[in-house]
């Protein structure tokens, strides 16, 4: 199952209009910023799936996402995204580095931080949804579902053009947040010229 592909089919057109009118940015910023926080959400959960402390509580929280909310994305942005939710699930993935993974998303896409982490909690149970969807249709454990979003990985980076590769764990510290701050950083040295 393709779920950075299915993700990214249903966010796009439309719904980058839907989220960028929620947001109050161009759709152009958006798509940037969906494009940056898709394998951020994925990784996070793949590093959740992978470590042994972490996995048995994703696997329960998944039996609460069987992607009933992929039924009706429009519907779901329309509304503005559950982000009680989605910021439950940011904060379960990313704890205290919450806030350092939306200003990662700003700084690769140019969207502000707080739209940003809006945008991490309007993602995230869509993320999740498509997750528990593979998991209960596929009867995945914690090992097959961290297989499983391995390959995602690899997917998300074939479909970004190495973005995602750079966006993941590139020291494998178990954080994805810092490689997202340090593309942000080459990204911005090379647009600007380092000193």
């Amino acid at each position: 199952m393709d779920i950075a592909g299915m993700l990214t089919q249903q966010l796009s057109g439309s719904a980058i209009q839907q989220i960028s009118a929620q947001l109050g940015a161009d759709s152009a910023t958006t798509q940037s910023a969906v494009t940056a926080a898709l394998p951020l959400l994925l990784g996070a959960i793949g590093h959740n799936a992978a470590n042994p402390s972490t996995s048995t509580g994703l696997v329960n929280a998944l039996q609460d996402h069987k992607g009933n909310v992929l039924q009706d994305v429009a519907g779901y942005l329309a509304s503005g995204g559950n982000t009680q939710d989605g910021n439950g699930i940011v904060g379960h993935l990313l704890g205290d580095q919450s806030g350092a993974a939306a200003t990662a998303v700003s700084t690769v896409s140019g969207l502000n931080a707080n739209s940003s982490g809006q945008l991490l909690a309007m993602l995230a149970p869509l993320v999740m949804g498509a997750i528990g969807k593979a998991h209960n249709e596929q009867g995945l454990d914690a090992n097959s579902l961290a297989s499983l979003l391995g390959g995602q990985q690899q997917q998300a980076n074939s479909m970004l053009g190495g973005l995602a590769t750079q966006l993941l764990d590139s020291n494998h510290d178990g954080s994805v947040v810092d490689d997202v701050m340090n593309l942000g950083s080459n990204l911005l040295g090379g647009l600007f010229g380092k000193k």
